[in-house]
């Protein structure tokens, strides 16, 4: 993988090791970077953007390990009303009275960064958040996961993941989609991933005659 496509800045980086306590602290308690939002429809296609372009199938994505964050978010017809950020290593913000309109008053939320790796989209970073039971549950299993990195081998606390879902039938809304982010290998902050075997490489490559692949499909915000 090119260095170019995953380096994080550690400008005013806490040391890696200093993840894993506040990794671990989403999972039981419980703004990011990246102006592009990220997230999964309502049909479990994970899209980003306002035209709400499709993720190209089988794209690798890096998480930034230092970009987690907690706080509150208010919605109101569609629009956010309020939102109050912070990185999990503080506490919870403390919060005014909710805004006028807001439906659900203050709903707790959690997001991460998020980077491209390959295809059309490398090297494009954009912003995860999520208030659903399904969303944040992958949030903070994702944050225990690198956790457990750092604490096995903190000179690698990036995890590449490729984006999935996983449904469940409600009696109400029937089926529900929820995002999965499949851990697929574990890079240093530069972006260099575990070296891949030679003879893993060779059964990759793909065939000189293989057709192009097709352009993902653009949908309609």
């Amino acid at each position: 993988m090119s260095n170019s496509l995953t380096a994080f800045s550690s400008a005013n980086l806490p040391s890696v090791q200093s993840l894993s306590a506040s990794l671990r602290s989403l999972q039981t308690g419980s703004a990011s970077g990246g102006s592009i939002i990220l997230k999964m429809d309502k049909t479990g296609h994970w899209v980003f953007g306002a035209d709400q372009t499709e993720v190209e199938d089988d794209s690798r994505w890096a998480i930034n390990p230092f970009s987690f964050v907690h706080g509150y978010i208010a919605w109101g017809n569609g629009e956010v009303l309020g939102e109050n950020m912070t990185n999990i290593s503080n506490p919870l913000p403390e919060l005014e009275p909710a805004p006028s309109g807001a439906a659900k008053g203050w709903e707790k939320q959690v997001g991460l960064s998020i980077k491209c790796m390959s295809g059309e989209d490398a090297g494009m970073e954009a912003r995860f958040s999520a208030t659903s039971v399904g969303g944040k549950k992958a949030v903070q299993e994702l944050a225990v996961a690198i956790a457990a990195q750092v604490d096995a081998d903190p000179t690698r606390p990036v995890p590449v993941v490729e984006l999935s879902n996983e449904h469940y039938q409600h009696k109400q809304y029937g089926k529900i989609f929820a995002p999965i982010f499949n851990i697929v290998d574990w890079a240093n902050m530069e972006g260099e991933t575990t070296p891949q075997p030679l003879e893993d490489v060779a059964e990759d490559e793909a065939p000189a005659d293989e057709a192009p692949r097709t352009r993902r499909r653009r949908r309609v915000a």
